[in-house]
């Protein structure tokens, strides 16, 4: 049924239809919309057959959930940023141990400086954790990504991030079909682990592997998120025949039968790059864009057929490795070693700063020209950054960079003290 709903209630509507045995879960900007719904529906008895677990910190909630799944129990978390690192041992236990875990990560920027507004830097910070990460580009995809998550988790016994961009869908009102539980049902069974621990059967879980297995235990690991690559596509296929509408794969193409540029990108920015494209194809402009929906495992052989008979790639990305550049960019490449055309590294919307149409627009015409920079950071304001450098170059006590910028832009809070 099509309800118009915040982006963060409709991915609860939608866990919830899962039937989820725990939801274990600390409250952080701006995954808690998620939590206190589902929290809303145990406690009202809307979410039956189901134990929410409060947890005292976000390392809680997923070693919760290790415990929790390990004994075979249908396991949900969500967070966001800092809380990502917070408990970022166990996201590696949770992988190392092969348990089908189900989380939300509303994507958020990742502090010092503090900023609680979007960008994809949690999520790349986890990139090889060994866990499944799928992106959503708006709220119908993720909430029918949760879906098909904890279907695809539970079939390969492998935890699963289902990324959507903090605030921008999170906080977004939009029409969203939520299904019927019958539906969810007819796709989803009953959970039925590879591994369990039960004391009428008992098992060990989490042994101490030296050199003479290690390298297998990780290749197996590595193997299954191969599998991941066929297993999802047939999944969302699944999905289109059983709810009636396309969604999740590992990527999805838009205007790029005929493009001599392509631009690839990830979750909610795709929707501004089709609107910019479509105003360039009506200037006579070739363009299209590719959305990569997996970013993990990594669509190589899909992005490389779908890059190539083009002529140039431009990657809209929300987080960079400092020191070295773009992240989603490297990966592209290593997708086009075949087809070793000209490919940009833009890097656009960090720490939630807006990605307009303007700037896209001028920025796909600078590429189509082949002018653009190999690395290119979107919108960025040279006057504030050289005037920083020149402060350091001619001041040793120079101070905070962050402080300084905001001081020189005239932000109230940075002239206290």
């Amino acid at each position: 049924m099509l309800t118009q709903c915040e982006g963060s209630h409709a991915v609860a509507a939608t866990v919830a239809l899962c039937r989820p045995e725990v939801i274990c879960a600390y409250p952080i900007s701006p995954q808690t919309h998620i939590v206190e719904g589902l929290s809303e529906m145990v406690r009202d008895g809307t979410l039956q057959h189901c134990e929410f677990i409060n947890v005292e910190s976000e390392f809680a909630a997923m070693s919760v959930a290790i415990g929790s799944s390990a004994t075979g129990a249908r396991s949900y978390t969500a967070t966001a940023s800092q809380g990502l690192l917070f408990m970022a041992e166990a996201v590696w236990n949770a992988s190392g141990l092969g348990l089908p875990i189900v989380m939300t990560l509303a994507n958020r920027a990742i502090g010092a400086p503090i900023n609680i507004w979007n960008d994809h830097t949690d999520a790349m910070s986890m990139r090889d954790a060994g866990w499944l990460q799928l992106f959503a580009e708006n709220n119908q995809e993720a909430a029918d990504l949760h879906i098909q998550a904890f279907r695809l988790a539970e079939e390969l016994s492998l935890p699963i991030m289902v990324c959507m961009d903090g605030f921008i869908l999170t906080h977004a009102y939009e029409g969203v079909d939520i299904p019927t539980q019958a539906q969810v049902d007819a796709y989803l069974p009953p959970y039925e682990p590879r591994q369990v621990l039960d004391p009428r059967d008992p098992v060990s879980i989490g042994a101490m592997v030296g050199p003479e297995a290690f390298t297998e235990v990780r290749y197996l690991a590595h193997a299954k998120q191969m599998q991941a690559l066929e297993l999802i596509p047939q999944l969302a296929e699944e999905f289109q025949a059983q709810f009636g509408r396309a969604s999740g794969g590992l990527i999805r193409t838009y205007r790029t039968e005929d493009a001599q540029t392509v631009v690839v990108a990830l979750g909610s920015v795709l929707g501004t790059i089709k609107d910019t494209i479509d105003d360039l194809r009506e200037e006579g402009h070739k363009i299209g864009v590719l959305g990569i929906t997996s970013f993990r495992p990594f669509p190589t052989a899909a992005i490389g057929e779908a890059v190539r008979y083009c002529e140039r790639v431009v990657v809209v990305e929300k987080s960079f490795a400092v020191g070295v550049g773009g992240i989603v960019s490297r990966d592209v490449r290593t997708a086009m070693r075949e087809h070793p055309h000209p490919i940009y590294a833009v890097i656009a919307g960090l720490g939630g700063r807006a990605i307009t149409k303007d700037s896209l627009h001028q920025l796909f015409l600078t590429a189509m020209d082949d002018k653009l920079e190999a690395l290119t950071f979107l919108d960025l304001d040279w006057n504030a950054v050289n005037r920083e450098l020149e402060r350091e170059r001619t001041t040793r006590r120079s101070g905070p960079i962050a402080e300084n910028l905001l001081r020189d832009l005239g932000v109230v809070a940075a002239r206290v003290g």
